[in-house]
């Protein structure tokens, strides 16, 4: 099918440097873009539209007045930074003034937002926050049985490539946003595989920095340990300005050639994607990169156990710190969410119920031997047999992020398809990892992770490019597939 907006197509599909190109010699201006984003957005996204995407979850109300504010200053020479002027989407359980920063659930719906500081780094580089996207609610660690990308308060996100199949989660609506083009940038947060497999199933990239280098300040916790948020985009150049701008750091200007492990047995078990991801590593050979095969750890059941009884114990801590310090009346604690949800059951709990908040309820926290136990087990696993053996001698460790898109089912419940297990030991250990698209399997979207040691992110980003030069020379990626629900 043909882009159902077809008069902002060309918009949809322009890289930032072509926005800024195009705005320094006058040929658009930011309230130009954004009017047309704000078309796109209405006649694809809302939910009476024909498309009904539901990827965003709000817009602010404010964004043409501060685009035209924009325009203003780059008349008079006045720019703020390298995002003056280009609309970028937050995930809803960032904070940012005059948005929900719901995480979903009408538990925080109509508390007032702050200005979380990743959102002022964004506005002092000169970006214009569009609005907040929908989300896996509370970003996923809620229900056992959650299916990804759907909340309380925005529904479920469909996939640009195949409505009825998964957008991924929990930064579900900024992937989806991005493939659909609705807006040129996104914000995702991780805390394990939560950018990464958004980015992988909606064929663009994403980048989980290491833990710690974005500030973490009014975004709705699930882990201190594990939680960061990132840039999205739809090619790594894209993705590159946004960390700039999120990171205060700037991009080196030499990259050396990068060295590369490849996890032969880190696969995601479906047959196609795997035999893609040969393809392009034969395809990097032939171009020149250096890659050593070579087996890593994978999890088992304690690992899993471990990070699962971490994650809920955190959560149990930081969700009810910051919720006690979130500004408005309502829910205060872990246990307030817990007591609405039973409450509000036939809003909150109409396709699933918040088994993973009991379970950190009963964890009691932080203070448990058994927290301490568990997160030292998993420190140990994912650094000295994952990821100190996997970047042995080289710079970083490849492998395939995740497999096509898997149906979305709101009846049964979320069952994800096909993924390695790449993301696990870079979020336990807090490392970055990030996807970028190597094709289509199915005529869906399929990515390719790449993890680095603490602090490598300019190193990844480098690395990254030359991988997308080889993968968009030999499969590049065509628009979504828009109205196909149907696909076997």
């Amino acid at each position: 099918m043909t882009d159902p907006h077809s008069s902002t197509s060309e918009l949809a599909n322009s890289p930032v440097s072509s926005l800024q190109e195009q705005l320094a010699q006058g040929a658009t201006s930011s309230i130009e873009i954004v009017e047309a984003l704000l078309a796109r957005i209405a006649a694809i996204d809302v939910a009476d539209s024909p498309i009904a995407l539901r990827s965003i979850a709000a817009l602010s109300d404010d964004v043409r007045a501060v685009a035209n504010e924009r325009d203003s200053e780059r008349v008079n020479g006045a720019l703020r930074g390298p995002l003056h002027g280009i609309p970028i989407l937050i995930k809803d359980n960032i904070e940012a003034t005059g948005l929900p920063g719901a995480a979903g659930s009408s538990a925080l719906w109509g508390r007032p937002a702050r200005e979380a500081p990743l959102v002022a780094r964004l506005r002092q580089a000169g970006a214009l926050i569009l609005g907040s996207t929908n989300l896996s609610q509370w970003a996923n660690m809620r229900s056992t049985r959650s299916t990804s990308g759907y909340s309380a308060t925005g529904g479920l996100v469909g996939n640009p490539w195949a409505l009825d199949r998964s957008a991924g989660g929990s930064s579900s609506g900024s992937g989806a946003a991005l493939a659909a083009g609705l807006a040129p940038l996104a914000i995702g947060t991780e805390t394990d595989g939560s950018i990464v497999c958004p980015a992988s199933l909606n064929g663009v990239v994403g980048l989980k920095p290491t833990v710690g280098l974005i500030p973490t300040t009014f975004v709705v916790p699930i882990s201190a340990s594990q939680d960061s948020p990132g840039p999205m985009g739809r090619s790594v150049d894209d993705v590159a300005l946004l960390f700039a701008a999120l990171s205060n750091t700037a991009r080196p200007t030499t990259a050396p050639s990068p060295t590369f492990a490849v996890a032969t047995n880190w696969r995601t078990g479906h047959p196609e994607t795997d035999d893609r991801f040969d393809e392009i590593m034969q395809a990097l050979r032939e171009d020149g990169l250096i890659l050593h095969n070579r087996e890593l750890a994978e999890p088992g059941e304690q690992e899993g156990a471990d990070e699962l009884l971490v994650l809920t114990s955190e959560l149990y801590d930081d969700l009810s710190a910051y919720l006690r310090e979130r500004p408005g009346s309502g829910v205060a604690s872990l246990e307030d969410v817990i007591a609405f949800e039973d409450a509000e059951r036939a809003v909150e709990q109409r396709h699933f119920g918040h088994e993973h908040f009991l379970a950190a309820r009963a964890t009691g926290g932080r203070a448990s031997a058994q927290y301490a136990k568990a997160r030292q087990r998993n420190l140990d696993w994912a650094i000295e047999k994952c990821l100190r053996p996997g970047l042995h001698d080289v710079d970083l460790v490849l492998a395939p992020a995740y497999g096509p898109a898997w149906k979305s089912d709101l009846a049964v419940g979320g069952h994800p398809g096909p993924a390695s297990c790449a993301t696990m030991a870079p979020a336990i250990a807090g490392w970055p990892i990030m996807s970028l698209p190597m094709g289509l399997v199915h005529d869906l979207p399929v990515g390719l992770a790449l993890l680095g040691r603490p602090g490598s992110e300019w190193r990844l980003l480098a690395a990254a490019q030359r991988i997308e030069a080889v993968t968009t020379a030999r499969v590049p990626l065509p628009l979504p597939f828009w109205a196909q629900p149907q696909r076997g």
